[in-house]
């Protein structure tokens, strides 16, 4: 029977997503504790799993309390896919492939929601993964813009051996700034369609959000990323004091180590609202370069004498204007953990527009740039500024054209992009793109192309079937 499985290990309603450099054991253990009832790891690259022992001893980590259990791969090669499957059949429950993952990195290793379109290589990966292990094999899949196809491809995929899906309600188009709203009305759709098992991704911001999905759309369960990492007691109904879960995280830690770039994403994401005000700059940046668990411990301490009083009603708290100003006006107080609520595409659009007018000024764009006019992390700045620090550093980025041209703008020094439509650097290609609604293939701007999907995808999804909750 279909659903053999799933009955064994508890009917889990209450799903935390696998997310790389925060689905740890230490994180796994704590959203158990408030309410999840099946996390999964994060995803694994199963050629890198297969080969590399240090890989697999660092990432594959998990406890007696750790279950049930998913253990996530991606990979496109059939063989090694149910290879890397075998390697952890004894320590889980279950072993997902990510069809999911829209990210460039994604795009660049042929893998995640970038196989979508190859049909006949995922029957071969889910065939040879389940005849591989003796556990179920499952997979998480994004939707397709199509009701009609999102629910073909999930009907493939059962056909093909799948035991279990989990539907994100989005495209793989919908990511970043253009994420949007899931639709529950595809998910709802697959969800008629087939039978197995079956898990909702997508809009989860609180405990109300996961009944009112399950309701909507008859899955099984529902699966959350953001909320929970905003909030890891969400499927428990309550929104907790920052600094108390992130103590409670912080002991976890110290029990099941993990890297420290891990613990800082999480203490980011837990004291998110903590963080916006002005007055903890100092904190901030203390997290930002904090190595070890003292370091943690002390942002925590000091977050705690600061609001503790606040908590206890021994002063009252006014919304802060510094918050007001950016545009939130708080249900709850800040040192309380709850959602982080994206701005609609249609929103990023406008800001995106307004970046290029004189309503706001250059310096708001926050934009790191290379000699080349193109924009670069702040980490990779930082290591610029090191290198140009040393002695005898000379200069050799000032003319670094594979042709020695020069863009075409007037007033723009910098050497043109060799295969940019419009004779630019990167810089002014990008500022023309935004301001002319264009697109350039030779930088890979699409500004044109994500304006119209995110006017598409506003248009077509039906807003009705769901309400984001603060």
């Amino acid at each position: 029977m279909s659903y053999d499985w799933y009955e064994s290990i508890g009917r889990p309603q209450f799903v935390v997503a696998p997310m790389v450099d925060a689905s740890e054991l230490a994180w796994r253990l704590l959203c158990r504790r408030h309410g999840a009832t099946l996390c999964y790891t994060p995803m694994f690259h199963s050629n890198v799993f297969t080969k590399d022992p240090k890989y697999r001893k660092e990432n594959m980590v998990t406890c007696d309390e750790d279950r049930p259990l998913i253990v996530q791969f991606c990979g496109n090669n059939p063989e090694i896919m149910a290879a890397a499957a075998k390697m952890v059949e004894g320590q889980c429950d279950a072993i997902d492939i990510n069809l999911g993952c829209p990210q460039s990195i994604a795009k660049r290793g042929r893998y995640g929601s970038f196989l979508q379109d190859e049909w006949e290589l995922l029957k071969k990966i889910v065939k040879a993964m389940s005849e591989a292990v003796s556990i179920p094999i499952t997979c998480k899949v994004r939707i397709f813009e199509s009701i009609e196809k999102s629910v073909e491809y999930a009907l493939m995929l059962q056909n093909a051996g799948c035991k279990m899906l989990t539907v994100h309600g989005r495209t793989r188009e919908q990511k970043g700034p253009l994420t949007g709203i899931a639709s529950w009305k595809h998910i709802k759709a697959v969800r008629e369609a087939t039978s197995i098992p079956m898990l909702a991704n997508g809009n989860i911001q609180s405990v109300e959000d996961v009944y009112r999905c399950l309701d909507y759309t008859k899955v099984d369960g529902v699966m959350s990323a953001e909320g929970v990492l905003t909030n890891p007691a969400l499927y428990e109904g309550i929104n907790p004091v920052s600094w108390e879960i992130v103590e409670e995280y912080l002991d976890l830690v110290q029990q099941y180590p993990c890297p420290t770039s891990y613990v800082r994403g999480h203490l980011f994401k837990m004291f998110h609202k903590i963080f916006t005000l002005e007055e903890n700059n100092d904190d901030r940046q203390i997290l930002a370069t904090a190595q070890n668990l003292d370091d943690f411990r002390k942002v925590c301490s000091s977050v705690k004498d600061k609001y503790l009083p606040y908590h206890e009603g021994k002063i009252v708290y006014e919304n802060d204007e510094n918050i007001l100003r950016k545009g939130y006006d708080l249900l709850l107080p800040p040192w309380i953990c709850q959602p982080y609520v994206r701005m609609s595409p249609e929103e990023h659009t406008q800001k995106m527009e307004k970046l290029n007018t004189n309503e706001y000024s250059v310096a708001a764009k926050r934009t790191l740039e290379e000699f080349s006019g193109a924009t670069i992390s702040r980490k990779k700045m930082k290591k610029l500024k090191r290198i140009m620090r040393r002695p005898g550093y000379q200069d050799t980025n000032q003319n670094n054209s594979r042709n020695g041209e020069i863009c075409v703008n007037e007033n723009c020094p910098n050497p043109l992009g060799g295969k940019c439509l419009y004779q630019l650097c990167k810089k002014c290609c990008k500022n023309k793109c935004f301001e002319e609604d264009l697109d350039c293939a030779g930088h890979r701007i699409l500004v044109h192309t994500r304006r119209e999907m995110a006017k598409k995808y506003s248009n077509n999804i039906d807003k009705t079937t769901v309400t984001v909750t603060n």
